[in-house]
């Protein structure tokens, strides 16, 4: 007699503990360099211009290669690939280490070395979100997503916090540790033990690079699920005004602003962690638009509200009705798209993504400057509820989903 799948049945998969392990080594190397490289722009320019160039410098060649990152997912070995990235990582980082260890580093060389990280991570993301389908059967996925998510998350908490408490010993020394754990994180690469296919092109030039797009195109389910998130981040982007919060509305001070900004991530974390032992297993399209609205709902109470504990409580709940939607939509967009099209499937979700976070804390910034922090918080909420209560309707494909892992169970 087969077992009933639970919670720990996919952290029996040894190349799923090993991709959970790259990941969350990576992830936190990453949020160490990104602590680093803001600490030491500011210290050498005393501008706070230049973290934004820092982060354009990062995110527009990114943005740029999502196409061809997907593109090359699917035509190589993808376990090859993300070595390649982490490898390529590890040695722009060690370029970091070089430049901290001059007197005055120059800025450009900087910008140079993190647009290089910012193109490695765009070939990486595609490459190692249509690995994770082949390592776990289709039923432990949803399971296998929410451990994937819930570390992702812990390793966006203890990053920052690692690569602070070691730039207080020099920007050199979180660089040293970032490269080493990048070059560990790149061997490791070479221990998975699954059979990958590295699949033929059936369309070359243009027509490949934008095969992944045409794709989400015919398939309204998939595009539905990414559009509701492009637009609920779009709109809903509370964090992006937290400091405003932390200051003059709240008043808590650096530290409060520190803890509001953890909230999130606390409640995503914990939400992971309740998906992965009670997956969404039935009513799933309908179980998402439900915390797209919840979504809606707790940036609305996060907005209004002048306690801090409301606060963080509305903030947690946010973080955890995102993660369900995050959960949802992975799962659905890799099982319901053809392995040879997997990484060029989530690189266009990945520009969604993106363009979502970007553009979304540029429309909060935009409409607190017209409207006033609170009165843009709560507007960008009641934005998310009516995209909540629209989607069904424009897109009934996914809101007729029923199971995430049978394909064609509609509720």
């Amino acid at each position: 007699m087969t077992s009933t799948p639970n919670a720990l049945t996919v952290l029996a998969i040894r190349d799923f503990r090993l991709f959970l392990g790259i990941r969350w080594v990576a992830t936190c190397a990453y949020q160490m360099v990104a602590v680093a490289v803001g600490w030491q722009v500011y210290a050498l320019t005393g501008d706070p211009l230049y973290l934004g160039l820092a982060g354009l410098a990062e995110f527009l060649p990114a943005f740029l290669s999502a196409l061809p990152a997907g593109h090359v997912a699917d035509r190589y070995d993808r376990r090859r690939v993300i070595g390649l990235c982490l490898g390529t990582y590890a040695l722009a980082v060690l370029g970091l280490l070089a430049l901290s260890l001059q007197s005055a580093p120059a800025v450009g060389a900087i910008y140079a070395l993190v647009a290089i990280t910012g193109v490695t991570r765009a070939f990486m993301i595609p490459s190692t979100q249509s690995l994770l389908p082949v390592l776990v059967p289709a039923e432990l996925f949803p399971r296998a997503v929410a451990w994937s998510s819930s570390s992702m998350k812990v390793a966006m908490i203890a990053g920052p916090a690692v690569g602070g408490l070691l730039y207080a010993l020099g920007p050199a020394a979180v660089y040293a540790t970032a490269g080493t754990l990048l070059a560990v994180s790149a061997l490791a690469t070479t221990r998975f033990r699954a059979k990958l296919l590295a699949h033929s092109a059936t369309t070359t030039g243009l027509g490949g690079l934008l095969a992944g797009v045409h794709y989400v195109r015919s398939r309204k389910d998939i595009l539905g699920a990414i559009s509701l998130d492009l637009f609920a981040v779009l709109l809903g982007g509370a964090t992006a005004l937290l400091p405003i919060y932390a200051k003059d509305i709240l008043t808590v001070g650096p530290v409060g602003l520190g803890i509001l900004r953890a909230a999130p991530s606390v409640g995503a974390a914990v939400m992971a962690l309740v998906l992965a032992w009670r997956p969404l297993e039935r009513h799933a399209g309908a179980k998402l638009f439900a915390a797209v609205a919840l979504f809606g709902l707790a940036t609305i109470v996060f907005g209004l509200s002048r306690s801090f504990g409301l606060s963080l409580a509305a903030l947690a709940a946010l973080g955890a009705s995102d993660m369900v939607s995050v959960v949802t939509r992975h799962t659905l967009v890799q099982l319901r798209t053809p392995d040879e099209m997997r990484g060029r499937v989530s690189a266009v979700n990945w520009v969604f993504i993106g363009a979502s976070n970007e553009l979304g804390d540029f429309e909060s910034g935009l409409t607190a400057s017209w409207f006033g922090t609170v009165p843009a918080v709560v507007i960008g909420g009641v934005g998310t509820l009516v995209v909540a209560l629209a989607w069904p309707w424009i897109f009934p494909e996914l809101r007729r989903i029923d199971s995430l892992t049978h394909p064609d169970e509609k509720a």
